[in-house]
């Protein structure tokens, strides 16, 4: 029991960390084109989402800061659960997570969820990332996100974003047409 406790512990902690920035897998032939660039953004994202994370700024994240991120984004994690996902995750038992560590968890394979749970989370993110009575993602909340992630953009940036999947081109992001970003 206590090990089926600690799996569920960790997978709260990615399906947090994924919440931030989910990841996003591309189409053969984008992959050709595009790989270097995505594997760029990727790991932007993925440091955005660690300095979110590391509110010191001492380059680890402790138990503390993953619990006071939790709250941050209306999530609840309790001092043992902060505890624990982050032992999971230290291989170098300092009781914290530096940018490796926390790369490796957010990295590993996610055959552990199933299809519907990764609809879930897709759907949970795309909640994050749109405003409070909006029902799609406008570039005002894409700004408004981006910046909660330490990451500072025009709102003709994120226009421009948007745009790029933008299937219907009304100038905003359904659920459908994160979805497909998110592939």
């Amino acid at each position: 029991m206590k090990n089926n406790n600690n799996t569920r512990r960790q997978s709260s902690f990615k399906k947090f960390c994924r919440k931030l920035s989910p990841e996003r897998q591309d189409s053969a032939g984008d992959i050709q084109q595009h790989s270097s660039s995505n594997v760029e953004d990727k790991n932007r994202d993925l440091e955005a989402v660690f300095a979110y994370l590391d509110a010191n700024r001492d380059g680890r994240i402790s138990a503390e800061e993953l619990q006071k991120s939790f709250t941050t984004l209306g999530e609840e994690l309790s001092d043992e659960e902060a505890e624990a996902a982050v032992k999971l995750s230290d291989t170098d038992g300092d009781g914290m997570l530096d940018f490796e560590e926390f790369a490796q968890l957010i990295k590993r394979d996610d055959d552990q969820f199933t299809e519907e749970e990764k609809k879930m989370e897709l759907k949970e993110a795309f909640r994050l990332y749109r405003s409070e009575g909006e029902e799609c993602i406008t570039p005002r909340s894409l700004k408004l996100m981006l910046k909660k992630l330490g990451e500072s953009r025009t709102t003709d940036d994120c226009q421009v974003m948007i745009s790029a999947f933008d299937v219907n081109a009304d100038g905003v992001l359904s659920f459908d047409e994160f979805a497909l970003m998110m592939r």
